[in-house]
Parts: C-alpha cells; structure tokens; sequence
C-alpha cells in the first residue's frame, strides 16, 4: 500500500498538544465529589461502565487518525510484466594439478579459485554454466546446466589429490583443458559463448596445443578469458616427507605469453591474479563484461484504498457519540 499525499501525517503531530490538553485542563473542568475519606471505596467493586470511561477519548482519537489516513490517500496497485531473458553459456575450465595446492593465495590456489568461482556463478542465475578441470588430461566435471546448486557442489568437490593418487596424469594440458570446454559449447545456440581458463602452469602435456584450442574456440565464436594464478616468484609448496608436511619455495611457471595470446586470438581478455582479492576483482570485471540481456515490460495499475477507511473513521465517530449520549451521558 502507497500513499499519493503523505504530508498529511504530519496533522498526526496535532494528537500531541490535545492530549495534553486534555490530561491538564479537561479534567478539572470534571465535576467532583470532595470525601473525608475514601477508604470505604477503596476495594469497591467497579462496573463495566467506570471501567470504560476512557473508552469515548480512545474512539475519538482513533477516528482522528483514520481521517488523516483518508487524507493521505491510500492506493494499491497491481503489477504484472513480461521478462525476457537470453542467457549467457559459459564453461569454466579450472587447472586441477598439484601445483595448485601452492599456498601463497589462502588458503592455497585452488580452494581460493573455487570460492571466487562459487560467487562468479552464484550472482548469474540465467546462464547456462558447466566445469571442465584438467591437470595432464581434461574432463567434464558438469555440462553446462542452470542448476548452479548442484553446480556448486560439484566445484566444491573438485581436489587436486585426483592427479596426486594417479586417477589422471600430472602436469598441466592448458590446449586439452580449452578443448573440451570449447567442445561443450561449439553446438550452443545462443549468441554469447564464453570460456574462462583459470592456470597457474604452462602447457607440458597433452595432443592439442594451446593456440590451436584457441584458433578453434575464435571460429565457433566463443570468446576465452584466461587468468594466471599465483605470485610471480617464488610460493610455499607443501610435500609429504616420513608422514610430515615439509614446505618448499615452488618457482612461478605460467606461461603468460602463451595466455595472453589465447586471450588475443578468441576475443577475450587476459589476467594476472597474485592474490584472492586480484582474483575476486577479476572475476567481478568479466561479470561486468558478460552481461545478460534483458528484455523487461512491466505494468501497473493503481486504485484507492480509502474507502474501508472513511467506513471504519464513521463507525468508530458513530460508536463515541452513542457512547457519550447513551452510557456516559453527562447531567447539565
């Protein structure tokens, strides 16, 4: 509910010196019985009708402030729109290898990527979202979906211990990794296609090179944002030794050159990510860069609402001079 002249509630402020007035100067106008003594009346049972004595000032109150809501002109309204959405498909491609356990981003690489990652696809409910992850070979961890509940679980399951326990090779297949992103989105029919590659290595391992996953992903029409993570010297890395965790200085090995010409070729942007908090930023601007298309007709339509109001102020007006001509009828 709305109201088209809300000024008129400052007349509420009006209640303030009446009853003043009132509780000062009315009641001593009241005729009064002096006793020696009241103690006979003390316990005296009282009626209902000295019990309801201030029951008339309540009404008239009560009936002021209804006339002030009617004033104000109370207004519902309806809406109703029509929304069109064109969502944006987008596979992340996250490098899943052990170097990603480095821990110079908190609490180490790849729990930092995955939390920013979870916010990433938490603000944009209309896209089609899927994850690839890779070390020494890629796969699908979840196809594109809108499920991004069961998206986010599944990101949230992703450990680098996969390549650590053999289940996949070592190393880094930064072409494979693009590969089978830009496969889960080449039949896509929608006209904004994105990948974002997220690596802290340089290329060791797999049959397709880099540039050439880029070249493919530029004819398909699918735009590549890549993201180097780490810092770019030296980072605590931590190793099992006789049942212990040693830390050694890990050297930085991204391949920058060879991002940024990813990033070139397929119409993205390239980033480099030292932090959690360079990270979030990144993040934040392809957010601003991949924005989803809206289509939005809205309509509305008003109608008054004082009417229930001005009924209930007459009652209640009705009800106090009954009271008072009736019940609480004073002797001249």
């Amino acid at each position: 509910m709305e109201f088209v002249n809300k000024e008129y509630f400052l007349l509420l402020l009006l209640l303030i010196p009446y009853l003043i007035w009132y509780l000062l100067y009315r009641k001593k106008s009241e005729p009064t019985m002096r006793m020696s003594d009241t103690f006979a009346y003390q316990y005296a049972h009282k009626s209902l009708r000295v019990r309801l004595i201030g029951l008339p000032l309540l009404l008239r109150l009560l009936t002021f402030v209804l006339i002030v809501i009617v004033l104000a002109r109370p207004q519902t309204h309806n809406s109703w729109g029509e929304r069109t959405v064109e969502g944006i498909d987008i596979m992340l491609a996250m490098d899943v290898s052990t170097s990603m356990l480095a821990e110079d981003l908190k609490p180490n690489r790849i729990e930092a990527a995955k939390d920013v990652a979870a916010e990433f696809i938490s603000g944009r409910p209309d896209d089609n979202i899927g994850l690839t992850i890779f070390a020494g070979e890629a796969f699908t961890q979840c196809p594109m979906t809108t499920d991004h509940t069961s998206l986010i679980n599944l990101l949230q399951n992703v450990r680098t211990d996969i390549a650590a326990r053999g289940l996949i090779e070592d190393g880094t297949a930064i072409g494979m990794g693009l590969a089978n992103a830009v496969g889960r989105l080449k039949d896509s029919k929608t006209k904004s296609k994105v990948v974002i590659l997220l690596t802290d290595g340089s290329n060791n391992m797999g049959d397709i090179s880099p540039l050439t996953a880029a070249n493919i992903a530029k004819s398909f029409g699918i735009r590549v944002y890549t993201i180097a993570i780490g810092s770019k010297t030296m980072a605590p890395y931590p190793m099992q030794v006789g049942g212990t965790t040693q830390y050694v200085n890990l050297r930085a090995d991204v391949d920058v050159e060879t991002l940024s010409e990813i990033a070139a070729t397929a119409g993205g942007n390239f980033y480099r990510a030292t932090n959690t908090a360079e990270l979030k930023k990144i993040y934040e601007d392809i957010d601003k860069l991949e924005k989803t298309k809206m289509d939005v007709k809205k309509f509305s339509k008003r109608y008054d609402a004082y009417q229930p109001f001005a009924f209930a102020a007459f009652m209640s007006m009705l009800l106090e001079m009954l009271l008072r001509l009736v019940v609480f009828r004073r002797i001249p």
